[in-house]
């Protein structure tokens, strides 16, 4: 579906984009994260052809979206950051406007509008004007708009920034909806918590650099192992580790003055034997639990530039994750490029 390829974005000597590769099955709800200034949006924007890349190549469905920017803006719905609306248009209006904007007939637009409000929870505000609506209607509203042309992809850059608690939960269930019906989402955040429970796949940045992507639960087996297990201690660090390695199923992940953390495949009547063992050793165990990963401690962990996640990324077929690994090579000859105008 979507196909990134040693993708760069250079401003002056600057990278902002370094040798970001990433392949998205049709279907996937994809989850871009990283803190703010990690080239998510600046990515995205290249995507979308409103910004050229320095170097690299981008492809949907197999078309050059260098070489095709036209045909690909058919192909792409974009929700930005900071979205427009024309506050004098009422909800009906704005959707035939974008409607016209793709050279649809008029009957063809009132069907599939009204089939996109409904679907966005809208249908009762046709006519009522934009600038009356909140934020998070107005939203749902943009998400409709950029659907109005059915894309192959729906890209959206930070779609809950200043929504309120109802508003997010309305969008999650809005965008878990397309994805049930098949449509390929992108979606930027830095709300780790929100992603997780709508994506199942994610691409992590730190520094421009594509740090770890993937199905979610192979990047957080490849990350944390099967289990992690925490084991605080007051005496005995030394000996507990000793012993912890002794077990075949069990991989040391850090050890602090008193806390070991431990990545295993071993069973409950296991663990209490290996703990056991520290006790009888004179280790001075406090207390053991099981730690389940989750995305806010994945980013940290990954960010942190300690986990080795080597390889190309894709999350197609048996790919499963990877790592643009930091590189800090040369890209490419091209130079930079501008921000280019478009109707995406």
């Amino acid at each position: 579906m979507l196909h990134i390829d040693h993708l760069y974005k250079n401003y002056g000597k600057f990278q902002a984009v370094k040798d970001l590769t990433l392949h998205i099955p049709q279907g996937d709800l994809f989850g871009f994260v990283g803190p703010n200034g990690a080239g998510k949006t600046t990515t995205i924007r290249m995507v979308c052809g409103l910004m050229l890349p320095t170097a690299g190549s981008i492809a949907i469905n197999g078309v050059d979206a260098l070489t095709h920017r036209k045909e690909i803006k058919k192909q792409i719905g974009y929700v930005p950051d900071f979205f427009g609306v024309y506050d004098n248009l009422k909800v009906k209006e704005y959707m035939d406007f974008y409607g016209s904007m793709y050279r649809m007939h008029s009957g063809e637009i009132e069907r599939i509008a009204d089939d996109l409000l409904e679907l966005v929870n809208l249908s009762d505000k046709k006519e009522v004007f934009v600038d009356t609506l909140s934020r998070g209607m107005k939203q749902r509203l943009c998400v409709a708009r950029a659907l109005i042309h059915n894309p192959a992809l729906l890209v959206l850059d930070e779609p809950n920034s200043g929504l309120d608690p109802r508003a997010r939960v309305e969008m999650k269930e809005l965008l878990l909806n397309l994805r049930s019906m098949g449509k390929t989402i992108v979606i930027s955040s830095h709300i780790l918590s929100e992603l997780s429970e709508m994506c199942n796949s994610i691409g992590i940045m730190d520094h421009g650099n594509l740090v770890a992507a993937g199905r979610i639960e192979d990047v957080m087996e490849h990350v944390f192992g099967n289990d992690q297990l925490i084991i605080t201690l007051d005496e005995g660090r030394e000996t507990a580790l000793r012993i912890a390695s002794e077990y075949p199923k069990v991989n040391v992940r850090s050890a602090g003055e008193h806390e070991i953390r431990l990545s295993h495949t071993m069973t409950k009547r296991e663990i209490a034997g290996m703990v056991g063992t520290m006790i009888a050793h004179d280790v001075v165990v406090t207390g053991f639990h099981k730690q389940e990963g989750n995305l806010e401690t994945l980013f940290m962990r990954v960010t942190e530039g300690d986990v080795g996640i080597e390889g190309d990324v894709g999350i197609e077929g048996d790919v499963g994750i990877g790592s643009a690994a930091r590189k800090e090579g040369a890209a490419g000859k091209e130079g930079n490029r501008d921000v280019v105008e478009s109707d995406c």
